[in-house]
């Protein structure tokens, strides 16, 4: 997996580019771990993330990232099946932070 890094002043934009399993999750989690401790606003990038498993909600809600400063975490670019697995975990598990993930996204369409 291909990991792309982007800080703008106190806000970060990481694009995997490739699938989010258990394989790459520590990948992940060392990208968000290497980011400097002045970033408060993280951006995943998932527009080039066709696949995501349950590791993508694992990332999107780890609180080992949480350990260093505060952050507030964004999901941008959800293709269809990460967004399909995103929107379920929102509804099974509605305590987590998913709902708040989605907020920007469009509501799902009838059939």
């Amino acid at each position: 997996m291909h990991i792309t890094t982007m800080i703008v002043g106190t806000a970060a934009r990481i694009a995997p580019h490739g699938a989010i399993d258990y394989d790459t999750l520590p990948a992940l989690r060392a990208a968000a771990a290497a980011l400097p401790p002045n970033v408060n606003v993280v951006t995943w990038d998932l527009h080039d993330t066709p696949f995501m498993d349950i590791a993508g909600l694992h990332l999107l809600t780890d609180r080992r990232l949480q350990d260093g400063p505060p952050r507030q975490t964004a999901v941008t670019g959800l293709a269809p099946q990460p967004l399909r697995l995103l929107r379920l975990a929102a509804e099974l598990f509605p305590a987590l932070e998913f709902t708040r993930l989605l907020s920007d996204m469009p509501p799902v369409q009838a059939p």
